[in-house]
């Protein structure tokens, strides 16, 4: 059972453009299978708007696409829905503009200038305007998890020992702590991102995607065959092997 899946996207559209044509030269030559994206489409990067808009038609023309809400696409629609919403896993001392964060990027891809460095309230107003409600749509109507076959691909992770239909979405976009630092066996491999790393990691009982394509690394995208892990690269395939 052949699954693609791609990590944090954070605005990199261009990077997301080109693992898409290793999936596409992937699949030519052994066939088509769904393309899993972890989630956090948005913040950080040059153009989280064409991200945004690139899935959304892709999606809405019937390609094979998942597409995961992560944190970050999570914070970006309550942000736009409501001024004052601050995420429950936030830190108390950062808010959604915060440079941490990155949302002005996200709210500079749509036209809004300058946003972290202005007054909040005209900032606001500017972002609601200038957001189409086709995308805040989208994005909230993202699933919060995927699975096939005995891989379950999430944002960040899972909290260990509660059914995958039964997580809530605060742990499946936001988890580390009691996650990362588990090693027992899930049942199902979890796919993830979330957790900023240098190349894509297997651990044996999950496997993180997050490659940091938000802090200047590479976007990774890999194919599952069954539990069999493979990092994609302009030259093919390179096995992902367990740490």
């Amino acid at each position: 059972m052949r699954t693609y899946a791609i990590g944090d996207i954070h605005g990199h559209i261009e990077l997301l453009r080109e693992v898409h044509s290793w999936i596409a030269a992937d699949q030519a030559k052994h066939g088509a299978a769904p393309i899993v994206h972890v989630g956090d489409l948005v913040d950080r990067g040059p153009d989280c708007r064409g991200v945004v808009e690139y899935l959304r038609v892709g999606v809405e023309a019937g390609q094979d696409w998942v597409v995961l809400k992560g944190n970050h696409d999570r914070m970006f629609t309550n942000y736009i829905r409501d001024i004052n919403y601050h995420d429950p896993c936030l830190r108390t001392d950062l808010s959604y503009l915060h440079p941490k964060i990155g949302g002005a990027a996200t709210l500079e891809s749509y036209g809004v200038k300058n946003a972290a460095d202005r007054p909040l309230a005209p900032v606001h107003a500017e972002a609601l305007a200038a957001v189409p409600e086709p995308h805040l749509k989208f994005l909230e109507s993202l699933p919060i998890y995927y699975q096939r076959g005995e891989v379950i691909y999430v944002h960040a992770g899972i909290r260990p020992g509660i059914p995958i239909a039964q997580q809530a979405e605060d742990d499946l976009v936001w988890i580390r702590k009691g996650f990362l630092e588990d090693t027992r066996d899930f049942g199902a491999l979890i796919v993830h991102g979330h957790t900023a790393l240098d190349a894509p990691m297997h651990y044996g009982n999950r496997v993180n995607i997050d490659s940091s394509a938000a802090y200047g690394g590479p976007l990774t995208a890999v194919v599952l065959e069954g539990r069999e892990v493979f990092n994609l690269t302009a030259a093919g395939r390179i096995a992902v092997l367990r740490g």
